[in-house]
């Protein structure tokens, strides 16, 4: 764990190594509740005419309030996990952004 200094608001980061096998994560210093937009989904548009973009997307997004270090990092260590689930565990690309989110948001609020 490391602090994560920033100059406007808090955000979320952490870095999953694959070949130390570390995961860490930075919590913001200072700690003040903040909310951060979290995508889930994607979901691909129809292009409208031959110029049209043929990689359109509508994002699904859930607004999370982090109000405490903890949820942080529950949060954040979820989605490295997975990362390293799906590179090493699975043998996929480990830069599935919305899939680590999506299992973020599963696991890191439930009771054991």
């Amino acid at each position: 764990m490391k602090p994560l200094r920033y100059r406007t608001s808090p955000h979320l980061a952490g870095l999953c190594d694959y070949g130390t096998r570390v995961i860490t994560v930075q919590v913001p210093e200072p700690f003040r509740p903040f909310r951060q937009r979290i995508p889930y989904r994607a979901q691909r548009l129809r292009a409208h005419g031959a110029r049209g973009d043929p990689f359109r997307f509508r994002w699904f997004s859930r607004n999370i309030l982090f109000g405490t270090k903890a949820d942080v990092i529950r949060f954040l260590y979820c989605h490295e996990y997975y990362h390293y689930y799906l590179h090493e565990v699975l043998g996929r690309k480990g830069s599935a952004e919305t899939a680590c989110d999506r299992f973020a948001l599963q696991w890191f609020r439930r009771k054991r």
